[in-house]
């Protein structure tokens, strides 16, 4: 079962870190306050998805935590400036219609 979750994260990390919202909201609320989920689902979804899944109640996050938080973080880096570097000409031509070129 934690393959197929695993898979599913992989590639649907907004709807895992929203399944595991409505699965388990207890964990979900001791991790993060219900502002700061809703950013992170919107901004970085395997950031939050991480983060979540790596906060213990005792410690919070610590460790080698940090080192997979930091990997999240660059994912999600690495998935906007992907979507940013194939939609500059579509960018570039709404801002030459714009100026009247």
């Amino acid at each position: 079962m934690g393959c197929l979750f695993g898979l599913f994260a992989a590639f649907f990390p907004r709807l895992a870190v929203l399944f595991i919202w409505l699965a388990r909201p207890a964990l979900f609320s001791a991790a993060l306050s219900p502002l700061f989920a809703i950013l992170g689902i919107i901004f970085l979804p395997f950031t939050t998805l991480f983060y979540v899944l790596l906060w213990n109640p005792a410690t919070g996050i610590a460790g080698f935590d940090w080192l997979w938080l930091g990997l999240a973080f660059l994912i999600d880096l690495g998935g906007m400036a992907s979507s940013a570097y194939a939609n500059k000409d579509r960018a570039r031509s709404a801002y030459s219609s714009y100026r009247g070129d």
